[in-house]
C-alpha cells in the first residue's frame, strides 16, 4: 500500500529548506507542484476526491516504491485538517513538524508579509501591536493570517491535537539542532521509514529567505516578547525532554523559568 507522511509546518521555520532535504532522498517524492503548496486538508474534500485523486493529482512523478510527502505548512494550526487526513490517509500517517526560535520565527514572518506587500509597520510595531491581541487580517487574500507573528510561535498549543490524534507519529526537530549537527537527520528518515544510508549529505545553506537582516528589536519589547513565548517554550521543552537552542536568549533577556 502507498505510504505517506506529512510536513505540517511551523511557518517560517526553514521547511521549504526541510523539503529540499527530503525530496533529495531516492526513497521520498514531495508533492508537485512546491507552490502554491498543496493545502489539500484545509478544507472538506468532495465527491470523487479520494486517495487515488491525491496521488494522481500532487505525486504522478512518484514511483510505486517512493514515500509520499506533502509540505502544507498551514496545518499545523488547523486541527480541523486532522479528521479528513485520517480519514483519506489512515490514522498510521507520519507527521513531521519542524519549530525554531520563536522570536526569530516572528521576525522571519513579519519581514516575509512585508515583502510580499501585505505589512507596513515596522517590526517593532508590529509586534507591540500583536502583543495586545490577535491582529485583524483579510481572510479573502491568504488562507491564514500574515500577521499571527506571535501566535505561530506558541508551538506547544498547535501541537496537542497533532500529538493527541497521531502520538508517536509525530517527530518534532529543531532547525537550529539539525543545522548544528545534520547527523541528526538519521532520527528525520528512521521515522519516515526510509533508509538513511541512501540519504545525500544535508545542504546547509538556507533557502527562501531574505538577504535582508530584520532589524533588533526595542530591549524592553525583546523582553516582553520573550516572555510572551516562556511559557510555551517550557511546554517544548518537557515535551522534547531537553534544553531548547535559545534558552540562553531567553535567560538573557531575564525572563525566569
Amino acid at each position: 500500500m502507498t505510504r505517506h507522511f506529512l510536513l505540517i509546518g511551523a511557518q517560517r521555520c526553514g521547511t521549504t529548506w526541510l523539503r529540499q532535504q527530503l525530496e533529495a532522498h531516492p526513497q521520498v517524492a514531495m508533492a508537485r507542484p512546491v507552490r502554491p503548496e498543496p493545502k489539500v486538508f484545509l478544507d472538506d474534500l468532495g465527491t470523487g476526491h479520494d486517495r487515488g485523486w491525491y496521488v494522481q493529482t500532487w505525486f504522478g512523478h512518484a514511483t510505486e516504491r517512493q514515500v509520499l510527502g506533502e509540505k502544507s505548512t498551514s496545518y499545523l494550526e488547523r486541527p480541523d485538517a486532522i479528521p479528513r487526513i485520517r480519514s483519506m490517509l489512515g490514522d498510521d500517517v507520519p507527521i513531521l513538524v519542524q519549530l525554531r526560535d520563536p522570536v526569530a520565527r516572528a521576525a522571519s514572518h513579519w519581514r516575509f508579509s512585508a515583502e510580499s506587500g501585505l505589512e507596513h509597520r515596522p517590526l517593532d510595531e508590529a509586534l507591540a501591536a500583536n502583543l495586545e491581541g490577535p491582529l485583524p487580517w483579510d481572510p479573502s487574500r491568504t488562507s491564514v493570517s500574515p500577521y499571527a507573528y506571535l501566535e505561530r510561535g506558541r508551538y506547544v498549543e498547535a501541537l496537542r491535537p497533532w500529538l493527541a490524534a497521531f502520538g508517536d507519529l509525530v517527530h518534532v526537530q529543531l532547525l537550529e539542532d539539525v543545522l548544528a549537527d545534520t547527523s541528526r537527520f538519521a532520527a528525520t528518515w528512521t521515522h519516515l521509514g526510509v533508509d538513511p544510508a541512501l540519504a545525500p549529505p544535508v545542504e546547509t545553506t538556507p533557502v527562501n529567505r531574505s538577504d535582508a537582516t530584520p532589524p533588533a528589536l526595542d530591549p524592553p519589547l525583546a523582553v516582553a516578547v520573550r516572555h510572551y513565548f516562556a511559557e510555551s517554550d517550557q511546554g517544548l521543552e518537557a515535551l522534547l525532554g531537553r534544553t531548547l537552542p535559545w534558552s540562553a536568549a531567553t535567560q538573557a533577556s531575564g525572563v525566569e523559568d
